[in-house]
């Protein structure tokens, strides 16, 4: 049997419109600009920045792969005897209102840092009074969204966070934190508590007090004419 021999297809030409000509791009000297590229490793960061950066590199433990080895082993050989492997835990940040309120009262909170916009407020009012009472620094800070970055959650589960431990090399620097915390806002609790506002009224009201005296002061003036 033979095959069917298939009828080649014609190529069809392409309609290019005469009134808009082909120009490609020269990148030379004195020619077209080149695209655009991403300069961000080329960035001279402020100095803090670099340190910060390079604190976190050096505090990182580089991997190795024997000593993971040995550790995987000894862990197989104590669960194949019936012993209890202890793990260490991870140094983390926790979040989410409730948590946070169980770990202040079994006093295991060492910080508090709770939002200053939180909606509706009363859903954190009463923590500083609880931090207080069990003797744990709190502070407030600006911001949900920031607390969040720290914790990569939506604003709702960051309303406070708090730490329970910190790194030994940390600790020096954290007592001194806690120093400047204690004396702004555990110390000077009962200070705020008994301070009334200055009963400023906000710009609506004070626009509207003040056309009202013009409208008085205005009679007054035809009263007196």
């Amino acid at each position: 049997m033979f095959k069917e021999e298939t009828p080649a297809k014609k190529k069809l030409d392409k309609v290019v419109n005469p009134l808009f000509e082909k120009r490609p791009k020269q990148f030379g000297i004195g020619r077209a600009l080149p695209p655009k590229k991403d300069l961000h490793r080329y960035v001279k960061w402020p100095k803090a920045i670099r340190i910060q950066r390079q604190r976190r590199i050096l505090k990182q433990r580089p991997k190795d792969k024997a000593a993971k080895k040995e550790r995987l082993l000894k862990r197989a050989q104590a669960e194949s005897e019936g012993k209890t492997v202890e793990a260490k835990k991870p140094i983390v940040v926790k979040y989410g209102l409730n948590h946070v309120t169980y770990l202040i009262e079994q006093n295991k909170a060492q910080l508090v840092v709770i939002a200053h916009d939180v909606e509706p407020i009363e859903l954190v009012v009463w923590l500083p009074a609880l931090c207080r009472k069990m003797e744990i620094p709190y502070c407030i800070v600006k911001g949900k969204s920031r607390l969040g970055s720290i914790v990569h959650q939506k604003t709702a589960s960051a309303s406070a966070l708090c730490l329970t431990t910190v790194k030994n090399e940390d600790k020096l620097e954290f007592s001194k934190i806690l120093e400047a915390i204690k004396a702004n806002f555990n110390d000077k609790y009962d200070e705020y508590r008994k301070k009334w506002g200055g009963g400023i009224m906000g710009s609506k009201s004070q626009a509207k007090t003040k056309a009202k005296e013009k409208v008085l002061a205005k009679e007054a003036a035809q009263r007196m004419n």
